[in-house]
């Protein structure tokens, strides 16, 4: 065991590029490599890739140069080697190997043939792999939450989006895989459990014949973990029995992650969106009634191709009317590939640049004021750090998402990875302030 190499891996991108990562770490552990954080101790450095949009394939580049002047043996992984498999190996003498979206899972085979000395490409044209409870995984995640994985790909063709080109079309898990994969994580301590996919509310569709997300709910809902939260929930499909197991089951959370991209009808039929603009009113009004006590997080793109100001103010009212707890903006990326890439009347940079500063602002007195609402009442906070100099600890309530919204910043001791009770006692327009409550 002592004479095989050390990797590192180096992640970038989406909690869907994440569950690959600790894929991969899973196989090379479980086949006797060691793996360290330290990229300078490593034999190999794996750089995880993400090519969504522009400003990822920037930092990838960056990382991926970083590593070649370090002399690093790189193998490319991810979006980016689907994406730019011959530049990539044509570009970087570094890279040993590429491997595609559709074939981490032989990763170890990969580091062997490299070890013989040959240089490696594998990249399936249509991906088509998911991996499922019987892959090995390494979290890397905080011990109190886990990313589970419900499907892989894609069946839309939004005009801007690139995915189903890197990530190939939905495949779903079983819910019998997804369940039992669930029962493993609790069985780790896991407090949140995240169901990820490209579009969650379809889930199931092109293994049952229909969705199945109320049924997937309903066998999660007797896992015995505290937290089950979703993420890419389309309002469409957002159905009465979806809502019906939202409202029934305790631990599936009613925090809605509905990625809008944006409200006015001309805009999202150019984007091709699912739905050709019947994301509305009534159907966010449709779920606010359902769901009263929802937590509704949506992220928009501004300065699509054509989007006029009247487009736009459209957006700001509708953000406005629907006080949304959570909002991201994105400005559009140009992606070559993608029938948005051709359209005539793109907007400039700083357009789209001052179109998302003024959504944002216009966005913050609302944050504020659904964190302020928090103040005076009693939440359960899953403890995730302690700050090493200030011994203040760090965590999130239901209300908020790893990563994309805010903390809670508590005082009192807690161990890490437990759901505490904290008394809330003030707020900002990202974080909440609390004090862990004593029994």
């Amino acid at each position: 065991m002592g004479d095989k190499p050390t990797i590192s891996i180096s992640h970038l991108g989406c909690e869907k590029n994440r569950v690959d990562t600790e894929h991969m770490l899973g196989l090379l552990v479980e086949a006797g490599y060691s793996v360290d954080s330290d990229e300078q101790l490593a034999d190999y450095v794996i750089v995880n890739t993400c090519s969504f949009i522009e400003a990822a394939r920037q930092e990838s580049v960056r990382t991926l140069v970083e590593l070649a002047e370090a002399d690093k043996k790189i193998v490319i992984t991810g979006c980016m080697a689907q994406h730019f498999q011959e530049q990539l190996l044509e570009e970087l003498p570094e890279a040993v190997a590429v491997v595609g979206t559709g074939d981490y899972h032989k990763i170890v085979d990969v580091i062997q043939q490299v070890e013989q000395g040959k240089r490696v490409k594998i990249v399936s044209s249509q991906p088509t792999y998911i991996a499922d409870e019987t892959t090995p995984r390494y979290r890397t995640t905080t011990e109190g939450v886990a990313y589970l994985r419900v499907a892989e790909g894609c069946d839309y063709r939004c005009a801007f989006c690139i995915i189903p080109h890197l990530r190939g079309n939905q495949r779903s898990r079983t819910i019998e895989s997804i369940v039992t994969e669930a029962e493993q994580l609790a069985s780790q301590g896991v407090q949140e459990i995240i169901l990820i996919s490209q579009i969650t509310t379809n889930y199931g569709i092109d293994i049952y014949g229909k969705p199945k997300l109320a049924e997937l709910l309903r066998a999660l809902g007797k896992v015995d973990v505290p937290w089950i939260r979703m993420h890419y929930a389309y309002p469409t499909g957002l159905t009465p029995d979806v809502i019906a197991v939202i409202q029934e089951t305790p631990n599936v959370l009613p925090y809605l992650d509905l990625p809008l991209q944006h409200s006015h009808p001309d805009i999202l039929r150019g984007m091709n969106r699912p739905w050709q603009g019947r994301v509305n009113d009534a159907i966010i009004e449709r779920i606010k009634d359902a769901l009263p006590n929802a937590v509704l997080r949506t992220t928009f793109i501004v300065g699509f191709p054509g989007e006029t100001q009247e487009h736009f103010e459209h957006l700001l009212q509708f953000v406005e009317r629907h006080e949304f707890d959570h909002v991201g903006v994105f400005t559009f990326s140009a992606e070559e590939g993608t029938p948005a890439y051709n359209l005539p009347n793109q907007l400039p940079q700083f357009v789209m640049d001052e179109r998302r500063n003024v959504l944002m602002e216009l966005q913050q007195p609302i944050s504020l004021k659904k964190n302020q609402q928090e103040v005076g009442k009693v939440v359960n906070v899953l403890i995730e750090q302690e700050n090493p100099v200030t011994g203040e600890l760090i965590g999130r309530s239901d209300r908020f998402s790893p990563e994309v919204d805010g903390q809670v910043l508590v005082h009192g001791e807690a161990r890490l990875g437990t759901i505490v009770p904290v008394a809330i006692q003030n707020a900002d327009a990202y974080d909440l302030y609390g004090q862990v409550v004593n029994n």
